[in-house]
């Protein structure tokens, strides 16, 4: 049988008595060798989506595995009734997935919806909310340090909005989001296409600071900051079908861009990345480079927006 005529079940290698929690296990783990950031291709990932749309809901696995028994299951990658997390292959958003080698970068270009708004469907969200490049406001987390915490997260709002989204009209902004993986939250999460980078901010005076993977030192003094690693692990595993990195942003006085100077090369050899920390300016260079090399950067990926503006429970 070949990849194409595939079943379902044969697409995520499980078995025909596979339990929901089996199926998001194995839909996560094939997720991740398909997706095209990570070395598969639109079409493959897409037979994977379709699969576990089809399966994970009971009513449509009832009548899949109906039409199955009889013969008469059609290609999952021909199932046009379903909302796919990935462009569809011979799509305009796959048509323009950047990879190594193109002459072309397409972060640049008008908002593709993905799932597009046809009007066969009832949107998961209004397409003018859809059509929003930021979404919510800095939300205030208790009473001591509010102020400055809002004013800090506020200029983070103003350098991504004026110097990220403006040069990657896909890219979708939402503030205040609570964290997957306790009762914190995250600052900021900036989505575009099929890469997502969540956001967090400091305000450190002027200087160079030395990051040695913990913590921030700077005149024998040690500053640690968010810990926005495993926030980052959760939402990866919530969302299996982007690739999700963190950014800890520290911000000077005196709005300096270039200040504080971080120096990493005092870190162990071969630390993870797991979270950038950076100044301003670096997160600027750094994150615009990080959405504009994934694919299709000028897709909007309304599944997964949709998700975040609903806060993700």
């Amino acid at each position: 049988m070949t990849e194409s005529s595939s079943s379902h079940y044969q697409v995520l290698r499980v078995a025909v008595t596979a339990t929901e929690k089996e199926i998001k296990v194995a839909y996560r783990r094939a997720a991740r060798m398909a997706h095209p950031d990570h070395g598969g291709d639109a079409a493959t990932f897409r037979r994977v989506t379709a699969a576990y749309e089809t399966l994970i809901d009971p009513q449509r696995r009832k009548a899949y595995d109906r039409s199955y028994g009889a013969g008469t299951v059609r290609d999952a990658s021909s199932d046009d009734g379903a909302h796919f997390d990935a462009p569809a292959a011979g799509s305009r958003a796959s048509a323009t997935v950047h990879r190594p080698g193109n002459a072309r970068n397409t972060a640049g270009d008008p908002p593709v919806y993905v799932p597009p708004y046809d009007g066969n469907d009832a949107p998961l969200i209004p397409l003018a909310q859809a059509r929003q490049q930021v979404h919510g406001m800095p939300r205030k987390r208790g009473i001591f340090g509010a102020e400055a915490r809002i004013q800090r997260e506020m200029r983070t709002v103003q350098l991504l909005t004026r110097q990220v989204l403006l040069t990657i009209p896909a890219a979708r902004l939402v503030n205040g989001l609570q964290s997957p993986a306790d009762n914190s939250h995250i600052d900021h999460a900036v989505l575009s296409g099929y890469r997502l980078a969540l956001v967090n901010s400091m305000l450190l005076p002027r200087g160079a600071y030395a990051w040695d993977g913990r913590t921030l030192n700077h005149g024998g003094r040690a500053v640690a900051p968010p810990q926005l690693a495993r926030v980052v692990w959760a939402m990866q595993d919530i969302f299996p079908e982007l690739n999700v990195t963190g950014w800890t942003v520290v911000h000077s006085p005196d709005g300096n861009l270039h200040e504080p100077v971080i120096d990493h090369h005092r870190r162990p050899a071969g630390a993870l990345e797991t979270v950038q920390i950076v100044n301003a300016a670096g997160m600027v260079r750094g994150l615009k480079e990080f959405l504009a090399s994934g694919p299709a950067p000028n897709t909007v990926n309304i599944p997964v927006l949709a998700r975040l503006l609903r806060g993700m429970h």
